[in-house]
């Protein structure tokens, strides 16, 4: 039972990094008053671009650890662009954020699987960036395996949840995009420019997705298909809601939904062919559910003009 608890923790921390890196730039896009539904677009996208640096290059195994450094790099950067994409659309035409970003996530998908066979056409992996095991701690009994002895961006996505934290409610910075996803108003009577607020919250929440997608096809997975991201872009979206807009929160949920995605590869790897697995693959999904009918009648809200498109001559 032991050993079937520790490879269920050590499936389930990296599952986590994906869900994690996405929630948690979901998160600033809506404190600032914008909900990205277009998150999982992103995530495929960045999942092609970081992979196809790589495949593209290739290189000795000193070399391609930096290549797969520039195809992280390079998938952030072109989140980052899909953001800005996206704030043209909700920010300065003030389109419905939720038929936008179903708009998003069904280009993102689709020119990334577009890209992927035209430049790719088959299956073809990539080096991609190992595990690193860390000295001492490594050899520690049970938690060695499965706490230090992880793939760096594992290490990079939780050490992103005390930086966001940070970033929203100890800077100036961080002020701003609550301000606006709070009272607009308010904040640009202040002098706070709320559409520029907004679109730099868009293109860090969506540099974060592109990131998440590119850990799954650079560290992960090592490959890309047009199911490599599986629908993580929406439950991203729903762990905000089950976090209560907070950093710690979204990082218990992303533990909790990818422990429950763990939980069926682990009966699977332990052939309990006794118990219907095919139940456990759904239990993520179901859990989805389940949050936002709780969430839904929670108390506790969220930014008070989440999805409501800010006008300064307009008394919205």
């Amino acid at each position: 039972m032991l050993d079937f608890i520790v490879l269920f923790i050590t499936v389930g921390i990296p599952l986590s990094s994906a869900l994690l890196l996405a929630s948690l730039g979901e998160t600033v896009n809506q404190r600032s008053g914008v909900f990205n539904l277009g998150c999982e677009g992103v995530m495929c996208m960045g999942a092609f671009v970081g992979m196809f640096i790589p495949y593209l290059v290739g290189g000795s195994a000193k070399v391609a650890w930096y290549v797969n450094v520039a195809g992280l790099a390079a998938a952030a950067v072109t989140g980052a662009l899909f953001g800005l994409l996206f704030g043209i659309v909700v920010i300065k035409f003030g389109a419905p954020q939720g038929i936008a970003g179903i708009g998003l996530q069904l280009f993102g998908t689709g020119l990334a699987g577009s890209l992927y066979r035209h430049f790719i056409g088959g299956a073809q992996g990539v080096a991609g960036i190992d595990a690193i095991s860390i000295p001492v701690l490594s050899e520690l009994p049970i938690v060695g395996k499965m706490l230090f002895s992880c793939n760096p961006m594992v290490y990079f996505s939780f050490l992103m949840v005390p930086v966001v934290h940070y970033i929203l409610f100890k800077t100036p910075w961080g002020l701003k995009v609550r301000a606006c996803g709070t009272f607009p108003r308010a904040a640009d009577s202040m002098g706070i420019d709320v559409s520029k607020t907004r679109y730099q919250a868009l293109a860090f929440g969506s540099a974060m997705a592109a990131l998440a997608g590119a850990y799954l096809s650079v560290c992960y997975a090592k490959i890309f298909t047009d199911t490599l991201v599986g629908g993580r872009g929406f439950i991203a979206v729903a762990l905000v809601y089950f976090g209560r807009w907070s950093p710690l929160g979204v990082l218990g949920g992303a533990m909790l939904f990818s422990l429950a995605q763990a939980l069926q590869l682990a009966v699977q790897a332990y052939g309990f062919a006794a118990f219907p697995y095919e139940f456990l693959v759904m239990l993520p999904y179901v859990l989805v559910v389940v949050v936002l009918v709780f969430v839904g009648k929670s108390k506790h809200v969220g930014p008070a003009m989440l999805g409501k498109p800010f006008n300064r001559e307009m008394r919205t």
